[in-house]
């Protein structure tokens, strides 16, 4: 099984991968033995990867990266990199290979002072692995600062420095940033795509991956979660639920406050999972003696973790409200289907008798001003309005629609 397989829908851009891949074989071994690169090469030093949510961008880069440091014995005689077997592959796409460094943001943003260190080794020559791979997987979610941080390391890269860059579309990075890569969009992979992997991949049964992969629309990693994990099917069923929630006032806020609360939850949870982890490590690494007491002078290390834990759990909130309210918006896309008197692919169909009742019970210029009701309530969360006022007005326009 190559690096390649488990990108799905995405046939194209694998393809220019994997010829880039064999380019920058080429390029490593020029350099190694001082003689002229190839004249023409599909490979460059900053790559920008962009697509729809669910789309698989991280995948796709991952997989880049991976490719860029198989070592695999097969490449010597002709075999493309990639295998997806050997330690430079393996160790790339599970995230520990010693030079592939991964960004993502912590909270909102992608601080200055979250890239300098990542800026710093993209300048040093690979430990172990034939490139230096700098993944950042939010790039929309830079700064100035450090947006400008990384725009001169792609300006002057290091020979072999190679930038990967995913985002949701180009205009979410800066130009004269996007102006330097080599840029790839993705599209959002089949429902039928999407299903045949759950079934060859997760031996899941043939109705469940498609209704999965209906209900998300080609979106891979959710559809994934909502086939393989009880708790995601659970928390969408009582999200399909809130539009028969909000017939009045006293509804409303109720059925706001638990869905902040479940995304609370969501939050806590990985917080118990990776907090913990995360302070013991530091202590262990700042010399903490007996009962975790702290050496003089770390305190302040240990604000900025506390710091950073707070802002994933920030964000870690608001990624859970906003897969809600994507459920959301294609539960209510769907009523708008059936008001047109279409039933061409229905995401909720699960939900069909809801679906029929709200469709019957208001107008299509109702459902439109409840579709944008949610859309203006992701814009308040972006703009760092508390996360329950946000989602009460949403249920409130909801109910008037």
């Amino acid at each position: 099984m190559t690096v390649w397989d488990d990108l799905v829908g995405q046939e194209k851009v694998s393809e220019t991968l994997a010829g880039a891949a064999r380019d920058a074989d080429a390029l490593v071994t020029a350099i190694a033995s001082a003689t002229p690169p190839p004249e023409a090469s599909k490979m460059t030093h900053a790559w920008l990867f962009t697509g729809p949510p669910g789309a698989g961008r991280t995948q796709v880069a991952r997989a880049f990266a991976a490719a860029l440091q198989c070592v695999s014995p097969d490449r010597a005689l002709g075999g493309a990199p990639g295998c997806g077997f050997c330690d430079g592959c393996h160790t790339a796409l599970i995230g520990t290979h010693a030079d592939v460094t991964t960004v993502a943001a912590v909270g909102t943003q992608i601080l200055a002072e979250d890239m300098r260190d990542t800026v710093r080794k993209s300048y040093t020559s690979p430990a172990t692995g034939r490139w230096q791979v700098i993944l950042v997987e939010d790039a929309e979610r830079l700064n100035e600062k450090s947006a400008n941080a990384v725009l001169k390391a792609v300006e002057e890269p290091a020979p072999r420095t190679v930038w990967l860059l995913c985002a949701p579309s180009l205009e979410d990075v800066l130009p004269t940033i996007r102006s330097r890569c080599r840029h790839l969009n993705l599209r959002t992979p089949s429902v039928d795509a999407v299903a045949d992997m759950l079934v060859r991949r997760e031996g899941i049964e043939p109705a469940v991956a498609a209704a999965a992969a209906r209900a998300t629309q080609g979106h891979v990693d959710q559809a994934r979660r909502l086939a393989t994990e009880p708790a995601a099917r659970e928390r969408r069923a009582a999200v399909l639920k809130l539009p028969l929630r909000v017939e009045d006032v006293g509804g409303c806020l109720k059925a706001a406050q638990e869905l902040v609360d479940a995304a609370a939850e969501d939050a806590k949870a990985l917080a118990e999972e990776m907090d913990g982890k995360e302070t013991e490590e530091l202590k262990t690494a700042m010399g903490a003696g007996q009962g975790g007491r702290m050496p003089r002078g770390t305190a302040g290390v240990m604000k900025d973790l506390e710091d950073k834990q707070k802002r994933r759990r920030t964000r870690t909130q608001r990624d859970s409200l906003d897969l809600a309210l994507t459920d959301l918006t294609a539960f209510y896309r769907d009523v708008l289907a059936l008001q047109f008197g279409s039933r061409i692919a229905i995401a909720n169909a699960d939900a069909e008798d809801t679906l029929e009742r709200l469709a019957r019970g208001s107008s299509p210029e109702a459902t439109l001003r409840r579709i944008e009701a949610i859309g203006a309530c992701r814009e308040a969360l972006d703009r760092n309005v508390a996360p329950l006022l946000a989602v009460e007005a949403m249920t409130m326009a909801l109910r008037a629609g």
